[in-house]
């Protein structure tokens, strides 16, 4: 009776007051049949399937990554590449897909810098307006940051990654202003895929996929928000979705693709991020 207890308090904390994510979404997150693999040694892939959540069937697929076993990097294709063949040939062992780019000249519209080199720079735009938060990657280890333009135009640093993307969801356990983003593109069901930082201070690559009438129809921001907050996640970045949102292990199958790319193959993009032993 108590663990009952316990549990529904949870889920009323949970739910958030906009009636887009209720009390029934975050106890079907909480009650899924997650089907749980063991991939490696402190990497574990989640997957489940829903009938009805946020209103529409879903499909998640969850990496939890063990920082300390691990390291982390950007990928960077050139030319764009499927995260899944890229990062099989740099010899990670999981990757999810990263920012936003440029589809017919495959160059990253977000600010990208690698060991002092501004490889790309962010672009105006819907997208512009999005990209409010980065993934800093220094020897491995892992951080989520807000940005600005202010901060790409005074960026000096030296050693390590930063990749931007957006919009940044969580902070610190709570929910990131994205009034200035756009709307469109904030309310909008699509795919999608995020990097997160757990309480508990796990790595979670997240992928929803989407676009797929009747199996998988994807979710907003705020849902996606919604539902990272129930799986744990302290420090939230959304990352590039639509037909690009992919999620792989070497580990996990022969092609390695945990979710379901939404045009049916693999998008070839321009970086991902990675995780090597």
């Amino acid at each position: 009776m108590k663990n009952k207890v316990v549990l529904l308090l949870f889920i009323v904390c949970c739910a958030w007051t906009a009636t887009a994510q209720t009390v029934a979404d975050s106890l079907a997150l909480v009650a899924a049949h997650w089907q749980v693999t063991s991939l490696k040694k402190g990497v574990l892939c989640r997957k489940a399937f829903f009938n009805s959540l946020y209103g529409v069937p879903q499909e998640v697929s969850v990496l939890e990554i063990t920082p300390k076993y691990y390291n982390l990097d950007v990928l960077i294709h050139q030319p764009k590449e499927e995260t899944s063949v890229a990062a099989h040939r740099s010899g990670a062992i999981a990757a999810v897909n990263g920012s936003y780019f440029n589809m017919k000249a495959g160059n990253s519209v977000c600010y990208l810098r690698k060991n002092g080199v501004v490889v790309d720079t962010t672009a105006n735009g819907a997208l512009g307006t999005v990209s409010n938060g980065a993934v800093f990657i220094k020897k491995g280890r892992m951080k989520l940051l807000p940005w600005s333009k202010q901060e790409e135009k005074a960026c000096r640093l030296k050693h390590g990654t930063v990749l931007v993307s957006g919009p940044l969801m969580l902070m610190n356990g709570k929910e990131c202003d994205i009034s200035a983003c756009n709307q469109s593109f904030v309310n909008t069901k699509h795919p999608r895929s995020a990097i997160v930082l757990t309480k508990d201070k796990k790595i979670l690559f997240v992928v929803v996929d989407g676009r797929m009438k009747g199996k998988a129809d994807g979710v907003n921001i705020p849902e996606l928000t919604h539902m990272i907050r129930v799986l744990g996640g302290k420090d939230a970045l959304n990352l590039d979705g639509g037909g690009s949102s992919t999620l792989w292990s070497g580990e996990y199958s022969d092609t390695g693709i945990i979710n379901t790319p939404s045009g049916g193959v693999e998008r070839r993009v321009a970086n991902s991020i990675c995780v090597y032993e």
